[in-house]
């Protein structure tokens, strides 16, 4: 079992980077891997809307959007990660995630995923509300903790003083590797994937 961790700050390192990291460890600890992909500080575009990606499977745009869209494959669960910037996610993760989910979302139906944020002060819900919305329009089983998942600090050193948001990313590194085993004592049960009805959509301009 394996989860990717996307890290959507611009400093690889920094608050973020540290929450993902308690994550990790944790995951370690419960016996699943995982791997933390940096989306670096270059631009990355945002979804046209040009639908290339519904003929040829990947983002007309060939960046980290399609790297990532490889390792997902493989991946059992996610974790997406952003600081807070003006009460909200990077606008990196923002666009990434948008071309991401509209290009690739079979490869993450309904495998279980978190949002996670790191902030100064405040503007943590916010941009948790922002994140999970990802997750829960593509069926993917949201993974919580025991408080909204995020940490508070200027700097790493700070996040790890926040006693009680590192226990949070324990949990919720915790409670993906029980989900994760979940799934699959399921699978070897012979539970199978829901049956999924075709897809209806109405228009409310007629």
């Amino acid at each position: 079992m394996k989860v990717l961790m996307i890290n959507g700050s611009p400093n690889e390192h920094g608050c973020t980077f540290t929450a993902l990291t308690e994550i990790a460890d944790t995951l370690k600890n419960e016996g699943v891997d995982s791997e933390i992909v940096w989306l670096g500080q270059d631009p990355i575009k945002s979804c046209t809307a040009c639908g290339a990606c519904h003929k040829s499977g990947k983002c007309a745009f060939n960046d980290i959007v399609n790297e990532v869209a490889v390792k997902c494959e493989s991946a059992d669960g996610f974790v997406f990660g952003s600081p807070v910037h003006y009460a909200g996610a990077t606008g990196a993760i923002t666009a990434f995630l948008g071309r991401l989910f509209f290009s690739n979302a079979q490869k993450l139906k309904l495998k279980p995923a978190a949002a996670i944020a790191s902030c100064r002060r405040s503007g943590i819900t916010s941009t948790l509300e922002q994140l999970n919305k990802y997750i829960t329009i593509n069926q993917m089983p949201l993974v919580s903790s025991q408080y909204w998942s995020g940490v508070h600090g200027f700097k790493p050193e700070d996040v790890k003083q926040d006693l009680e948001g590192m226990q949070i990313m324990r949990t919720i590194g915790c409670n993906m590797a029980w989900l994760l085993k979940s799934v699959e004592a399921g699978r070897a049960a012979g539970i199978t994937l829901p049956e999924k009805e075709p897809r209806v959509s109405t228009s409310f301009i007629r």
